[in-house]
């Protein structure tokens, strides 16, 4: 009796796929653990509050990090997200020849709309098992932002964050690795 398994691609597979134009930017797939995954597609809120963190981002980064929207990050283990948000260190080449990696990454952002459960299962695990120490999850059907972080890695399948800290619409927020830079949550939640 034969095993039927899925595929699974390497970095470099997943990148040549991409050179050879068997995969687009419109079929929206993120590589994770060697898996292609089916991103969801963006509703009117997720928008609306990826454009209100962009206005916040930017201006309050300008000159000492790069804030990069919705482009991809390469995770050593053979995973290439796309967070809606990643907050990197300035580069001489502004990512020209390659994508940030975890050693670069100050901050990672997602926001939630319909794929809550993915983003604090999979991608939590994914960004902590690559030592990612700050995993923010913007969670519009609840109107908090749950702020991840201290990565560990607890034997080969066991990592996670230790601390976990929730934040409410109304509440001011320090940026990580950027103290002085605070995030006013009520121009993150846009209401309605």
């Amino acid at each position: 009796m034969s095993v039927v398994s899925p595929k699974r691609f390497t970095l470099d597979e997943y990148h040549q796929l991409i050179a050879l134009g068997f995969l687009t930017e419109g079929d929206r797939l993120e590589l994770t653990r060697g898996e292609l995954v089916q991103m969801a597609a963006k509703g009117t809120p997720h928008s609306a509050c990826n454009t209100a963190l962009l206005y916040e981002l930017l201006p309050a980064l300008m000159g000492r990090a790069v804030v990069r929207n919705q482009e991809p990050v390469i995770m050593p283990l053979d995973s290439e997200p796309e967070p809606d948000f990643a907050i990197v260190r300035l580069r001489v080449d502004n990512y020209r020849n390659s994508h940030p990696l975890p050693d670069d990454i100050y901050l990672l952002i997602e926001v939630f709309d319909s794929t809550l459960t993915y983003d604090q299962t999979t991608k939590l695990a994914v960004y902590a098992e690559n030592n990612i120490q700050h995993y923010w999850i913007v969670n519009l059907l609840a109107d908090r932002l749950e702020r991840y972080s201290q990565s560990y890695r607890n034997g080969q399948q066991d990592c996670g964050y230790r601390h976990l800290e929730i934040s409410l619409r109304n509440e001011v927020v320090p940026l990580p690795n950027f103290e002085d830079v605070k995030l006013d949550l009520a121009r993150v939640f846009v209401t309605s």
